[in-house]
């Protein structure tokens, strides 16, 4: 299905995926709070503009890549908002990792207004954006999910359909978690390895070449190794989702612990890559 696509948000994840979008030829409007981060793509063939509400005219779908609640709720209830547009026929994709419950009540308010909004979380980080790698989460009208599935092609190697409004939400906060305490896991290992005088390239020859092994612990233990923090997924957005997961009632006793550690490293590594916990966890182990 031919459409033209409208994106807002050009943060370390939109941008990439916009890059996808522009070089199948797809024609795409971007919006993003600083225009500045559009100068890259305007020269691939986007359109930028300066308002959200000027997305609505130029696209027939919508998708939305923001860090939080508060930034969805002030694309489209700002003073130059989505809601203030035309949006009858339009499409909505909320791809950002946020409460189930904003998306439900926005799907009700757009829904009013004779459009539709999906909620279309990602698996995944900056690596799996620029490869098109990315699994993403459908909630809401199983019938218009399946429409976009082409845009969803070009951006992932699966999308899956999950439930109602507010249900890929739901599971991305479930991955997240689990994320984060496999995540600290292998920061303790790490410190207990260290603890005992094992040198890290050994425990981690060991790791990649068990049952263990997997991309992700292969990429945080690069970073250990190299020293180099620069976030493919910042820890203070890990935390983030994982404060939402015990809103959901998602947290049991390991989440819970994660929630508290990682909480707690946010505080002075919340901008570095999630395996920075591991620096907090350092600080407060005793010796």
């Amino acid at each position: 299905m031919a459409m033209n696509i409208g994106w807002i948000g050009l943060g370390t994840m939109g941008k990439p995926m916009v890059r996808r979008l522009l070089e199948q030829n797809y024609h795409v409007t971007v919006y993003n709070r600083t225009i500045e981060q559009s100068t890259e793509l305007v020269d691939l063939g986007a359109t930028a503009v300066r308002t959200p509400v000027e997305v609505i005219s130029k696209s027939d779908c919508i998708f939305i890549m923001v860090s939080d609640d508060q930034a969805v709720q002030e694309i489209f209830s700002g003073p130059d908002g989505l809601l203030k547009g035309e949006l009858s026929g339009k499409v909505f994709v909320n791809m950002s990792t946020v409460s189930p419950g904003i998306n439900r009540s926005l799907a009700e308010i757009v829904n009013e207004k004779g459009a539709t909004l999906i909620d279309a979380p990602v698996s995944g980080s900056v690596m799996q954006a620029e490869q098109g790698q990315l699994v993403i989460l459908g909630g809401g009208d199983e019938k218009v999910f399946d429409e976009i599935a082409p845009v969803f092609d070009m951006l992932g190697k699966m999308s899956i359909y999950v439930g109602p409004s507010g249900s890929g939400n739901e599971l991305k906060l479930i991955i997240n978690s689990l994320l984060a305490i496999f995540t600290q896991g292998f920061a303790e290992a790490v410190l207990a390895t260290e603890s005992k005088g094992i040198k890290l390239d050994k425990f981690l020859t060991l790791l990649n070449n068990s049952a263990l092994s997997n991309i992700f612990l292969k990429a945080k233990g690069d970073i250990l190794t190299s020293g180099n923090f620069n976030a493919a997924f910042a820890l203070k957005h890990l935390a983030k989702d994982l404060d939402l997961a015990k809103q959901e009632n998602i947290l049991r006793d390991m989440g819970n612990l994660a929630l508290q550690e990682f909480q707690s490293a946010a505080v002075h590594y919340g901008n570095q890559d999630v395996i920075a916990v591991k620096k907090s966890l350092d600080e407060h182990t005793p010796s």
